[in-house]
């Protein structure tokens, strides 16, 4: 089921239940499209999330940490002059649509009552949330502006008249209607009646259509059939159904089986746990916009670089052909005459055998000999300098792999220090200061698993993190493991003498966190981090060691 206008139904039941008559104690945008309103109700605090990330909108109940972007957005600041300490007075759906109203009570700057509504729309990419003045009907603000150049149908912008969106013309299932009998009639093939259910039906989606399509098929009473289904929305039971397509539904399909379904509490809980980790895949990908874009420019004017850099050293491999042609020309000196473009000579390189040589007319004959040995020296003076700079264009272009490696497995919080190194690398730049006092970033903790001895893992997500987990965080006897020769996280077993299986599953770990995850057989060096070494001037993550020994294993990722 994607998140329809039944379940939208179920959802505002659930939060009208939870949440009306709290007060709101803060709001937060932790993600460019999405907001956390902390409702102080019933003697608790509840994270609302209402999210408007065009692939993953929904509104629920979250309890998945986040954490807040260094500065506020301008929505943000808007929101909590507005809205903290307002009481939240109801929770309505607009028909059976995917539009949702908070309506809150609060007061306005003279101290007089006013309510203020937070409309949130559940539409894919046209997705928003807005805060409306009741009374006035205007916009005070919106999380996504939408001009008259996008949309000549609806402003969305502060200031402007709010417009709820074009009404369909459909039918709003819970209100008395015989449409489902006259289908039923009509059409026999569960498909067809899904569709046509669909096209009558006021948000109905696919998967809650073919529900309701197949047990008003197989009913025995149709009105019945049909008032059970649509008022089971106010009394779901949350599952999650695990078969070819993973899905979610307020309740049990007819046709699921029970061994497919995962069973939940609340649907705000069922949610949390379908949209973990694809949502915050999503939301670091979306925060990592910037990162990634840095990265792939880098990497192109990297790997051109090396492309010359191939080119120059393959001409210097020829450097001989030139020596050679400036030898001859001087032997025979005496045949070369004024204003000659080419000569043939015989090469004692190579048996005597007919050389053609290229001259410069406008040179002397001295000077066109001289001009190949003047080609010859420069090449070979070249060789030296060309394979520094290789060696550290190619170092810079396993960093940004390394970082495009660590982005795809990153949380939101890694991506935040990720940028924050590439800043202090100087390949992205930083947001002036106002003041000289500079904000202290304070750094995440690697990630922490346990192994089936109980030893305790450490792995770095970002090369930060890396960094001080290796020279800071380690102690010298302890065992450090890293995938050979790719990309991957710092790994460290707290503990100076861990057991073989213990190292095995902490390479296991390491292997998961690289490059080579979707390999079956990765190499992992393991040593005492006191065997580590870090380079002056290294980049961050870069490290030297000796005396490691080396484990072939295949990815897999140990419980927290």
């Amino acid at each position: 089921m994607s998140f329809d206008g039944f379940f939208t139904h179920a959802m505002v039941h659930e939060l009208d239940q939870t949440l009306t008559t709290g007060r709101v104690a803060r709001v937060s945008q932790p993600y460019p499209a999405e907001l956390i309103i902390t409702i102080r109700a019933h003697r608790h605090n509840h994270a609302l999330l209402l999210s408007a990330n065009p692939t993953y909108p929904r509104i629920q109940i979250t309890t998945i940490p986040y954490s807040n972007p260094a500065v506020p957005t301008n929505f943000t600041m808007t929101l909590r002059k507005y809205l903290e300490g307002a009481i939240l007075h109801s929770i309505t759906q607009v028909g059976n649509d995917r539009i949702i109203k908070l309506t809150f009570d609060t007061r306005d700057e003279l101290g007089d009552s006013q309510q203020l509504v937070l409309v949130s729309e559940i539409m894919a990419r046209h997705s928003n949330i807005s805060l409306v003045n009741q009374k006035t009907g205007k916009i005070i603000d919106t999380v996504k502006h939408v001009g008259s150049d996008q949309n000549r149908v609806r402003l969305l912008l502060p200031g402007a008249t709010f417009v709820m969106p074009p009404k369909q013309d459909k039918l709003n299932p819970y209100l008395p209607n015989q449409l489902y009998s006259d289908l039923v009639r009509q059409y026999q093939d569960p498909r067809e009646l899904a569709h046509q259910l669909q096209q009558g039906y006021e948000g109905l989606g696919t998967d809650t259509a073919r529900d309701l399509a197949n047990r008003l098929l197989s009913s025995d009473h149709l009105p019945t059939t049909y008032q059970q289904f649509i008022q089971h929305f106010d009394s779901p039971d949350p599952v999650i159904i695990n078969g070819k397509r993973k899905s979610f539904m307020a309740f049990p399909p007819a046709a699921a089986e029970e061994d497919d379904l995962q069973h939940f509490t609340t649907l705000s809980e069922l949610l949390d746990n379908y949209y973990a980790q694809k949502a915050q895949q999503d939301r670091s990908k979306e925060l990592a916009g910037q990162v990634i874009k840095v990265i792939k420019n880098e990497l192109k004017k990297d790997r051109r670089k090396v492309k010359k850099f191939n080119q120059q050293l393959a001409d210097a491999d020829a450097a001989d052909r030139y020596r050679i042609r400036g030898e001859i020309l001087t032997t025979y000196l005496g045949k070369l005459k004024p204003g000659m473009t080419e000569i043939t000579l015989p090469n004692f390189y190579d048996d005597n055998k007919p050389l053609k040589i290229k001259l410069a007319p406008e040179l002397s004959p001295s000077r066109n000999a001289q001009k190949y040995f003047t080609k010859y020296d420069k090449l070979k003076a070249s060789v030296a300098h060309v394979n520094e700079q290789m060696k550290l264009t190619q170092d810079e272009i396993a960093y940004f792999e390394n970082i495009q490696n660590q982005i795809d497995l990153a949380s939101p919080a890694d991506i935040q220090e990720i940028r924050l190194e590439l800043q202090q690398q100087g390949y992205i730049k930083g947001k002036k200061q106002k003041s000289k006092k500079r904000r202290k970033v304070r750094l995440s903790k690697p990630e922490q698993f346990h192994t089936s001895d109980g030893t305790l893992v450490l792995v770095g997500k970002n090369n930060l993190q890396n960094d001080r987990l290796s020279f800071k965080t380690a102690n010298k006897n302890e065992i450090w493991l890293h995938v050979k020769d790719i990309p991957g996280s710092h790994v460290v077993i707290r503990s100076t003498d861990p057991s073989e299986q213990t190292i095995l599953e902490a390479a296991q770990l390491a292997a998961y966190f690289s490059k080579g995850r979707d390999s079956d057989n990765v190499p992992v060096d393991y040593l005492p981090v006191k065997r580590l070494h870090k380079p002056n001037g290294a980049k961050p993550g870069f490290v030297t060691f000796t005396g490691q020994k080396t484990l072939y294993v295949t990815p897999h990722k140990l419980a927290d």
